[in-house]
């Protein structure tokens, strides 16, 4: 049975199109209002016209009751002249006849002869009595001899005795009135006819113009694609968020909740995004239609990259749609990648160094030497434990710690050497500093410097770092053994692409320097160093701004 009824479900909304719906509902709309409103009508009509016969008939009633020869006559039994002055009556007023009859209901004037001098009593079957309190007439509805009225009895009053000496009866055929509203119901159904033709031409207009509107789509087909949009949204990867033009979000992925650090749980569709995002820039895009692309976000101590594209419909700016991701994510890749031909290099140029030093202390042992043996040995592992020792004792922070001894091992399988000065101290590192921009940064920055003294002196050469936490800034110098920094490129060198590498994939690491340390509304200093390269110094407040979001 519900397969049955899905398959008619399924073929009403093949067969019937949106233009075929629209006709048919604003149709039976039309039909239906019109038909009430004309029922109303029709019903209002017919009783006003009862009412107005009725007032009519009860008039002319009173007026022939006040008649001085009719109440005369009435009193002498005249229906030789009643009888003639009664149909001349009804003539004149229009009316389908005037009975006038005594206090007994006798009647002395008649429109059929013959019925004078009967009761007017008989012709009904309700025998309603004669009776008039107050001394006034009534009006009312009946089945006479003449047919269905509306009828009016007024009492003739003796101008004497003050007592009612007979009875005027006026009558008004509601034939009339059915006639009248049969005419008013044709030109009812005229006019639903012509509303009901007026509702298809405004269907098909308004059908086209929806048609237009939605691409020509059916509701059935913009049904699916929003289903299939609901869940394109949340297979992605990336977080997405779009806004219309009054800056309220319309769509908002899960990915998005949770990069963005909010509850899963939480419904943002149509809030304004300044009240669930403060600082987004996104409010910007909508001002001037300018997209933004790759840009590079902190937020709670995630970087993130952004894209911003503005929506347009006829050339008017409708919305923003924001697409982001964890940076690292993007990186790691990358990372490995880039780095798998500089392990391979690096492995070779050890394994061959290795292989001296193994043939070295074998040679050693073979000789009987065994002394001398394990100071070379010792030799080798004397500078890594002191630069662990070193970093005991003045760099607490693991993550910090972690950073520079990847560096450091980092240094020697290029060949290179990264010192560490003695005196370094970084011990007060703030809890709320967001230890990813940190070696976010140092990381760049020594990686530039490795880079730079490998390409331009070689192995053998030589990076150093110290560092302090001495006053209100973390302060970071870095000397490499590069071939340094002209003047006028230390003031393009934090611009995004500038690079002196060969290849693409450069130009990016000093570019996130500079973004990071603008979050935390840090500086770097960049100038000759002492050995002929370059010295960047680097200040990081302890006392960090709050995070930009996006």
């Amino acid at each position: 049975m519900n397969l049955t009824n899905n398959v008619k479900q399924l073929l009403f909304k093949r067969i019937v199109k949106l233009k075929t719906r629209m006709i048919l509902i604003l149709g039976v709309m039309v039909l239906i209002q019109t038909g009430l409103v004309g029922g109303f009508a029709l019903t209002y009509l017919s009783q006003a016209l009862d009412e107005q016969m009725a007032q009519k008939a009860m008039h002319v009633a009173n007026t022939i009751s006040d008649i001085p020869s009719v109440q005369r006559a009435v009193t002498e039994r005249d229906s030789n002249f009643l009888h003639p002055l009664s149909l001349k009556l009804a003539e004149k007023n229009g009316a389908r006849y005037v009975v006038i009859a005594d206090h007994l209901g006798i009647r002395l004037a008649h429109p059929d002869i013959d019925a004078i001098g009967l009761s007017m009593l008989d012709d009904e079957p309700d025998e309603r009595p004669l009776t008039f309190p107050g001394g006034k007439g009534y009006a009312y509805t009946a089945q006479g001899s003449l047919g269905t009225s509306m009828r009016a009895r007024a009492p003739i009053i003796s101008p004497d005795t003050d007592e009612v000496i007979g009875v005027v009866s006026v009558g008004y055929l509601t034939d009339r009135i059915a006639s009248v509203v049969n005419r008013y119901r044709q030109t009812l159904a005229l006019v639903i006819i012509l509303g009901f033709l007026v509702s298809a031409v405004m269907a098909i207009a308004f059908a086209d113009y929806v048609k237009r509107a939605i691409f020509g789509l059916e509701p059935d087909q913009i049904g699916r694609l929003y289903q299939e949009r609901n869940a394109t949204l949340e297979s992605v990867r990336e977080g997405i968020i779009a806004i219309n033009g009054d800056g309220r979000i319309t769509t908002c992925n899960q990915t998005a909740l949770a990069t963005l650090g909010l509850p899963t749980s939480q419904d943002l569709i149509g809030l304004p995004v300044q009240e669930v995002l403060p600082d987004s820039n996104i409010l910007e895009v909508l001002a001037t239609g300018e997209p933004h692309y790759d840009q590079h976000v902190w937020m709670q101590g995630k970087q993130l990259i952004v894209n911003r594209i503005p929506l347009t419909n006829g050339g008017q700016i409708t919305g923003v749609v924001s697409s982001f991701r964890r940076k690292d994510e993007l990186d790691r890749v990358s990372q490995q990648l880039d780095r798998v031909q500089q392990y391979a290099d690096s492995l070779r140029s050890q394994a061959h160094e290795y292989s001296n030093k193994l043939h070295t202390i074998a040679g050693l042992i073979q000789i009987g030497a065994t002394e001398q043996a394990l100071t070379f040995i010792g030799q080798e592992n004397q500078s890594h434990q002191a630069l662990i020792q070193l970093l005991v004792e003045a760099v607490p922070d693991p993550i910090l710690a972690g950073c520079l001894l990847g560096k450091y091992n980092r240094a020697r399988e290029l060949g290179l050497s990264l010192t560490v000065d003695e005196s370094s101290h970084m011990a007060e590192l703030p809890d709320d500093l967001s230890r990813e921009q940190l070696v976010a940064i140092i990381g760049n920055l020594l990686d530039n410097a490795l880079e730079a003294t490998l390409r331009h002196h070689g192995t053998g050469g030589e990076v150093r770092l110290s560092m302090t936490d001495l006053g209100n800034d973390l302060i970071f110098e870095m000397d490499d053994d590069g071939p340094g920094i002209t003047p006028e490129d230390q003031l393009r060198i934090f611009e995004k692409g500038v690079t002196s590498k060969k290849g693409a994939g450069h130009g990016i690491g000093l570019y996130l320097v500079r973004k990071q340390l603008d979050e935390l509304n840090g500086q770097i200093i960049v100038e000759p160093g002492d050995h002929g390269g370059s010295r960047f110094i680097v200040f990081i407040p302890k006392i960090p701004p709050v995070k930009k979001q996006v």
